[in-house]
Formats: C-alpha cells, structure tokens, sequence
C-alpha cells in the first residue's frame, strides 16, 4: 500500500519563516499549498477594523491551504509563523500531476479536507456561541492538571492568548481581573492559579 503522505513529500520544497513572519496573505495568489515540518503557524482574519481574529494554530505534521487548491484562486486569510518554521510547499500544477498518475492521493485530500472541515466547524462555534470568559474558562481548564486546585503557566504572552482565543488584549485583561475579582483565579506574571476547578467547570455547563 502506497503511503501518499510520503508520496507527496518528495515533490515539497523546502521553506523556512522566522518568528512573524507572514507566509501569505488574505488575498494573495494561491499557487499551491503547505505542510508544517517544524515550528507553528497561527492563520487569522481581519475585520473592518483592522483587529485580527485567530482561526487556527498548525503544528508539525498538518497541512495549510490545501482546500485552496480545488476551490479557489487566492488565499482568504493570512498565515504567520509563531515561531521560526519550516514548511514544504507544494505547487498546485504538480499535485494535479501527481493525482492523474496516482489517484490514490485524491483520496488522501478527500480524507483530510474533511477533518479539517470537522476541526475548523467547532473552532467557528466556539468563536460564534462562546463568550470571551467561557472562551478563556475553557482555554484554562484544558491546561489544567488539577482536580480542586492547579496553576496553569502560559506558553504564550497574554497578546498571543487574546489572539488564540479571538480577541483583543485590553478585553483579555479585563476578563482576567473579573474573574480574579470574583476570587475565581489569582494571576502572577504568566502563571494563573484557579483556586477552585470546580467552579469553573460550572460556568461551562450551566
């Protein structure tokens, strides 16, 4: 049995971005279409305002742009390293190649722009029905290792954290002061103590 993810591998060319720097942006040609090697990708959008809206953040081992490649001629959003990556970049017309000579790969994107589908659908919902709070509660309680008590210490600078989680710093801030008002949580530096987890799985579910 072929291993297509290897058999498109070997038409990649290598890329490499540093931290910020765009791969593309809303708008631009789309030509071909990415996979992540190394490093982190963050893909967003913009509003009339000009504020950024994260959709989704790729890690090594998933694909970027590969919707684009059947159904539009351009990019709609814009992609960034969050760190130094490296990405292989495959051009449209050989991947159209390869799939006439070996159309067991067609399966492999049918197969993959469904899960993608499936993943970017809940990121909607969740930017769509949640809160920025229940945002930030789930977000917390998804890297918390404790049953009553536990600290979850940011990865990211809290900047970065409104932008995963949809919003702007200032509206990020003012949340974590409710909530660390209310005796919900105690914030240290990038380190946030949830005083009670319990409490906060509630806020979920009611």
């Amino acid at each position: 049995m072929v291993n297509i993810e290897y058999a498109i591998k070997d038409i990649g060319r290598l890329k490499k971005y540093r931290k910020n720097e765009l791969l593309f942006s809303a708008q631009q040609r789309a030509d071909g279409f990415y996979y992540v090697q190394s490093g982190e990708i963050r893909i967003f959008k913009m509003d009339e305002q000009g504020r950024e809206v994260e959709v989704v953040r790729l890690e090594p081992g998933d694909f970027l742009g590969e919707a684009i490649l059947f159904v539009s001629s351009v990019f709609p959003f814009f992609a960034q390293a969050v760190k130094d990556s490296q990405v292989l970049f495959f051009e449209k017309n050989k991947i159209f190649k390869k799939i006439e000579k070996e159309p067991s790969i067609a399966k492999f994107f049918l197969n993959l722009l469904a899960r993608k589908c499936v993943i970017l659908n809940k990121r909607i919902e969740t930017l769509g029905l949640q809160t920025v709070r229940q945002r930030l509660v789930q977000y917390l309680l998804l890297h918390c290792a404790g049953e009553q008590q536990c600290t979850v210490e940011l990865k990211t600078k809290k900047v970065e954290l409104a932008k995963i989680l949809g919003t702007i710093s200032e509206t990020l801030s003012r949340n974590l002061k409710q909530m660390q008002d209310e005796g919900h949580i105690e914030v240290k530096g990038n380190k946030i103590h949830i005083k009670d987890c319990s409490k906060l799985r509630l806020e979920l579910s009611s």
